[in-house]
């Protein structure tokens, strides 16, 4: 493939690329809307990813290209971008104007994008798409900022260049990620631990219901606002900055001051997910995929009719997995309101529950998802 694309490079810009580098996808295994509540979540990086060959130019212009989309940009080095409308390449233009704001020098570069991530599946490909551009651009120009502050600088550009409202979870697994490790994150200290994660005789499928999100914003702001009211009520006898402050003994003893039945679901979710994440390092650590496997049905259970985020598309996916004993364990990844579910399937069946999968979906939905197979892999990396 990446010769393919060097071909498609010289074609772009008539000479060759200098080098070339690669950042992946991600799915969270488990935790989740934990991160906005100080808890733990349970990123892994995978297979998919953006690939991005580069070359400087002598023009002091930089040319962004790219095989999955026919916008392209020619733009001059200056001080300072704004975002142009809602195209692909405000991602990479942005990564540049955060280099300029922490005083770094840069020059022109051709640059030629290619991404294997479904687009808008909810799997990270802007958060992709900027690590790759950062880590790029960090080695090339030799700018001398941490993988840390890289994943700090394109949380900015996708919070404050893109202007979405974003954690940090998504470009810190994109960057720090590593085969067969899944990453235990603090998303309140940015503290984590590469927990092992062998999957074994299994591969991880990846079910995208091709479901619409357009009340997903609307109702993750709705979901922010009802733990916060949550916190409020346990404050008046528990002193706690965030939700996940607390473990399930003491939010059992407490909950009665949340007075508001559907706010206490809420919180209650958030209690155990964290819980959960805890539970699912120690099962992989000891390579207990099974135990791993009720987690994650636990995890979409408390989704679904606690938090009530999953949807009926989301469900549907669960359900049937929950019937094919070659499946250890599925949840929905993601905020939720359609995007992926994840499932854990043995790999010598895996062509049986792809085909399986979309014919009970088809009939019960209407429409057929996207299915895909990946394993755990790297963060970014110099691929030449």
């Amino acid at each position: 493939m990446i010769d393919q694309l060097a071909e498609k490079f010289k074609l772009a810009f008539g000479h060759v690329h200098t080098n070339v580098f690669f950042a992946p996808g991600r799915v969270n295994l488990i935790g989740e809307h934990i991160d906005y509540n100080g808890g733990l979540v349970m990123p892994c990086a995978i297979t998919f990813g953006t690939y991005l060959l580069i070359a400087p130019n002598t023009t002091n212009i930089f040319r962004f290209r790219s095989v999955n989309f026919d916008e392209t940009l020619d733009i001059e080095v200056q001080d300072s971008y704004t975002k142009r409308e809602t195209l692909w390449y405000n991602y990479p233009v942005g990564v540049i104007d955060r280099f300029l704001k922490s005083g770094k020098k840069v020059k022109g570069f051709d640059m030629l994008f290619f991404g294997n991530i479904p687009i808008g599946s909810g799997l990270s490909s802007s958060a992709s798409i900027e690590i790759v551009t950062a880590f790029a651009l960090n080695v090339l120009l030799n700018s001398g900022f941490s993988k840390l502050a890289l994943v700090k600088l394109s949380k900015d550009v996708e919070n404050n260049f893109i202007g979405l409202n974003s954690g940090i979870m998504d470009q810190f697994a994109v960057a720090f990620g590593e085969v067969n490790k899944a990453l235990q994150l603090n998303c309140d200290t940015l503290e984590y631990t590469a927990v092992d994660c062998s999957l074994g005789d299994n591969v991880l499928a990846i079910i995208n219901t091709n479901k619409p999100r357009k009340l997903a914003e609307s109702k993750y702001n709705e979901r922010v606002n009802e733990c916060n009211a949550a916190l409020k009520a346990l404050n008046v006898e528990v002193e706690a900055t965030y939700l996940c402050d607390m473990d399930s003994q003491a939010f059992t003893a407490h909950q009665h001051l949340i007075k508001d039945d559907i706010v206490r679901k809420r919180a209650q979710h958030v209690v155990e997910e964290n819980q959960r994440v805890k539970q699912a390092a120690k099962a992989l650590a000891a390579g207990n995929l099974s135990a791993f496997g009720k987690l994650m049905y636990a995890s979409h259970d408390s989704l679904q009719y606690l938090y009530e985020v999953s949807g009926r598309e989301l469900d549907v996916v669960v359900e049937y997995c929950r019937t094919n004993k070659h499946v250890t364990g599925a949840r929905m990844t993601g905020a939720g309101f359609g995007g992926c579910a994840i499932a854990l399937v043995n790999k010598d069946q895996y062509d049986n529950f792809y085909k399986e999968i979309i014919a009970f979906y088809t009939n019960k939905i209407g429409y057929a998802p996207s299915v895909y197979k990946s394993m755990i892999g790297d963060g970014v990396k110099a691929l030449a």
